[in-house]
């Protein structure tokens, strides 16, 4: 296990709010140098830490209005592979994440579409036709607040 300081903790918190920032603007938030902050990120990022940065996209703007999480019940386990099944869901692409769960469900997906009657259609014509697909809940994203996490 890689040992993480106050520092380490900072420059991760920093980066969760904004991973565009460069090393330097970093440095100047922690009261690093420039090349101190760097070798801190490459640290962190050669431990496996830092796995890397994510684009957050505006799906409104781009004419995704309508995110919807999906849990999937499969019907026949142990006639269809989960590998197959995890292959098939993957290759829609409205579909943004797959889950496997423990629970009620075996999976949970988040699923984009333009809006309700494109979602219907994805819903009925791509994801219900998968073999294996049995019983599925919707849950139509309403608000969402992203917080980053306990670092």
């Amino acid at each position: 296990m890689t040992e993480i300081d106050a520092i380490d903790r900072t420059l991760l918190r920093e980066l969760s709010l904004d991973a565009g920032q460069s090393a330097g603007a970093l440095a100047r938030k922690v009261n690093l140098s420039q090349p101190a902050s760097y070798r801190r990120l490459r640290r962190l990022e050669a431990a496996g830490v830092l796995a890397g940065r994510w684009l957050d996209l505006d799906l409104e703007r781009l004419g995704l209005g309508v995110t919807v999480f999906l849990g999937i019940k499969l019907a026949t386990k142990g006639r269809v592979s989960l590998q197959d099944f995890e292959r098939a869901i993957a290759a829609i692409p409205e579909v943004q994440s797959v889950q496997h769960v423990l629970g009620l469900y075996d999976y949970r997906l988040r699923v984009v579409a333009r809006d309700l009657p494109d979602f219907e259609r994805v819903l009925r014509r791509r994801i219900m036709t998968l073999p294996g697909v049995g019983e599925v809940e919707a849950n139509v994203l309403l608000s969402e607040e992203v917080r980053p996490g306990p670092v």
